[in-house]
């Protein structure tokens, strides 16, 4: 069957990559790996200065990293995305700590769960991710962007004078990044919590928060049981519970029932924040696979609230928001880059209820 993208009779150009590991024998054997049609290896490096110097001057399609967190991974993440945007694609050693590198920009990981790095399966999804995220438009790191003006904070209003009371952000793969985009742009007096819900497994979490913590001009803290969530913070969900809203804004940590696949889960947030909010909770839907939140942000816009969607040429994976997208739940679908001021403009923002709907003080 003849590929939708590719017209019968022409031959798609070869994906261009730079390969980057600890050393001279991995960079070979990676190289090796993508041999044959459809990949092109321009360069190949094992430093964070090679990875640098290599993506300038090659220009690449994607770049797969294997090169660890702790050596100089994150460092050459950072001066990729810093200096010349290019998605990055984590495998080996770099897959192990990946967390910490989508934090830093990447945005993709090639781990155990695809296929053991030994297995003639490994090849394959290998050449499967980094053909996903070529197709990805990438941005200059969050960290160089902090200098730059971001969301002006003139004209806001105090927490009590604001017609939204909450902004609650999903996301999954790809988030990282995202997340980094958004709330290094958000102002720090913004007059309502955020709740950000990010799938991850346990012990990587933590690391996401304090991450986020030094870009965000809003602290950022993980989210904790009996908690009342505060205007002008950042509260991530922390992994392995489904964080629920209460009456005054409380959270409530649940275990998800079973069968839940993804946690924690972005459906649950929505749906709770539109039972205790209504019309006064903003959902913002990311770039992520599968369908979890597409759910429960229709939920939250039958409640009246508004929804943010991210659109498909800035997403890693336009799983969930396309989802959502496509049962209607998705008022508003955005680019990455103008979704951090259309929170500002509708937290900001004089916004009368929705017809037929109840407003509830959260």
């Amino acid at each position: 069957m003849t590929s939708p993208s590719v017209p019968s009779g022409v031959v798609a150009p070869a994906l261009v990559v730079v390969v980057v590991a600890d050393s001279p024998v991995r960079a070979r054997h990676l190289r090796q790996l993508l041999a044959g049609p459809g990949f092109v290896v321009a360069a190949q490096a094992c430093s964070a200065d090679e990875a640098h110097a290599a993506v300038v001057r090659t220009r690449p399609d994607v770049v797969l990293l294997d090169l660890h967190p702790e050596s100089e991974g994150i460092e050459a993440i950072e001066r990729i995305m810093g200096a010349r945007p290019t998605p990055i694609v984590l495998c080996g050693d770099a897959a192990e700590m990946a967390s910490a590198g989508l934090a830093a920009g990447a945005v993709d990981v090639v781990g155990a769960l695809d296929a053991l790095p030994s297995s003639p399966q490994y090849v394959t999804a290998l050449r499967r991710h980094l053909k996903v995220a070529s197709r990805v438009r990438v941005i200059s790191h969050p960290r160089n962007r902090l200098t730059v003006g971001g969301v002006p904070s003139s004209g806001s209003r105090s927490g009590a004078d604001a017609e939204l009371r909450l902004v609650v952000i999903g996301a999954s793969t790809g988030g990282p990044p995202a997340l980094a985009m958004i709330l290094g742009e958000l102002p720090g007096d913004l007059p309502v919590p955020v709740l950000v819900v990010q799938h991850m497994a346990a012990g990587f979490v933590e690391g996401l928060a304090v991450w986020l913590d030094g870009l965000s001009r809003m602290p950022v803290v993980l989210a904790a049981e009996g908690q009342r969530l505060q205007p002008g913070t950042v509260y991530v969900a922390p992994a392995g519970y489904n964080t629920v809203l209460r009456p005054g804004l409380r959270v409530t940590l649940e275990t998800p029932p079973p069968g839940q696949f993804h946690m924690p889960g972005v459906d649950a947030a929505f749906s709770s924040a539109a039972e205790v909010c209504r019309d006064r909770a903003l959902g913002v839907l990311l770039t992520g696979m599968g369908r979890d939140g597409a759910q429960g942000l229709q939920v939250l816009r039958s409640a009246g609230g508004p929804t943010i969607g991210q659109d498909e040429p800035t997403s890693v994976v336009w799983g969930m928001p396309a989802v959502a997208q496509a049962m209607g739940a998705v008022q508003e679908e955005l680019p990455l880059p103008k979704i951090a001021a259309a929170i500002v403009a509708a937290v900001r923002g004089k916004r009368g209820p929705a017809a037929g709907t109840a407003t509830s003080p959260c």
